[in-house]
């Protein structure tokens, strides 16, 4: 058994290692049962937008129009993050923190708030804690400069969570919000249940959805919703990512896109991302991708699209350009952007 006093020696030797390269993923060994790792990445954005819907670091579902085009230049580091990773033997605990927190101001500091991402417990098959729901498929979000890229076209939501995992079956119980009716008679958890296929092919996802949502004249609504997606290997490097959610789903797709409950209504969309990823060496790589959101009930219909252009200059830096366009059809306005990205990943 390792000291506490030798634990702490190791500690600080491994730190001191740790900062002086550039490897990923650094972990400390404490004992044969117990380690922690440290991750993360720092990013620097330069982003530039211009048209009639009004400047965002990063876009979303949603946006404020304007009555004439304007333009915005910014520069800004929020999307870094740090995360630790702590195992005892068949436990482990998961914290990631980022800096889109809010806060501070571009007079002076610049300064902001930390925000939690992420805080989960996972005890062998069961997972309890927040972190993404199991209704969406992290390997299908495309490389992007933009935060995310095309959020309307994705399933992107982290919540409270139990889940049990069995094989290639995963079902949970999730944090429940009727958002856009009675919040407070939320009663019931969300259903999630997802099976994952895998190959060398490429892996892809099918998820349902189940809900009770109370409206606010007090009326309970059952919302279902089904969804599949995936990354499909295709030529050397290449890979096809690609995502299709139909149903009652709300405030599941398209980060803010539609509410869950319009008026007394269920909302009904449909979503979709398709999103292809070239190597033109093999540190140089470019990525074409469409976004796009329909709701039936709001009528909302919104669109992105995007290409860049990535280089690692060594293995854990990578600098990239990005133009596209963010649209919202519904409201006849739509806006064009420019974004350069330096991302150090540690």
């Amino acid at each position: 058994m390792i000291t506490s006093k030798y634990k702490k020696l190791l500690l600080a030797s491994s730190l001191c290692v740790a900062a002086g390269t550039a490897n990923a993923g650094y972990e400390i060994k404490l004992s044969d049962e117990d380690k922690i790792s440290f991750g993360g990445y720092i990013k620097v954005d330069a982003r530039y937008v211009d048209g009639d819907v009004a400047y965002r670091d990063f876009w979303i579902g949603t946006g404020t129009p304007l009555e004439k085009s304007a333009s915005q230049f910014r520069l800004f580091a929020n999307e870094t993050r740090f995360n630790t990773k702590y195992v005892h033997g068949d436990v482990t605990g998961f914290i990631e923190m980022d800096f889109w927190g809010g806060g501070g101001n571009e007079i002076i500091s610049n300064s902001v708030h930390p925000r939690l991402r992420h805080a989960f417990i996972k005890y062998k098959d069961v997972l309890a804690g927040q972190t993404w729901s199991t209704f969406m498929n992290t390997s299908a979000i495309p490389e992007s400069a933009d935060f995310a890229g095309a959020t309307v076209g994705l399933v992107f939501i982290r919540q409270g969570q139990v889940r049990y995992n069995m094989g290639n079956f995963q079902v949970s119980l999730e944090n429940p919000e009727s958002w856009g009716g009675d919040t407070a008679n939320d009663s019931m958890p969300d259903v999630v249940a997802r099976y994952n296929l895998k190959g060398d092919w490429g892996s892809v996802s099918f998820s349902a959805l189940g809900r009770q949502l109370n409206t606010t004249l007090g009326n309970s609504e059952t919302a279902i919703g089904a969804s599949i997606a995936g990354r499909i290997k295709t030529f050397g490097k290449d890979d096809f990512r690609f995502q299709l959610h139909k149903g009652e789903l709300g405030r599941y797709v398209g980060v803010a896109f539609t509410k869950d409950l319009v008026g007394e209504k269920v909302e009904d969309l449909t979503a979709y991302l398709a999103a292809y990823r070239h190597y033109w060496t093999e540190t140089l790589r470019s990525t074409v991708l469409y976004g796009r959101a329909e709701a039936d009930v709001s009528g909302a219909d919104r669109s992105q699209w995007s290409v860049n252009l990535f280089q690692n200059l060594t293995k854990q830096l990578a600098v990239g350009v990005e133009v596209g366009n963010f649209e919202m059809a519904d409201q006849n306005v739509d806006s064009n952007y420019a974004q350069l990205s330096f991302k150090y990943v540690l």
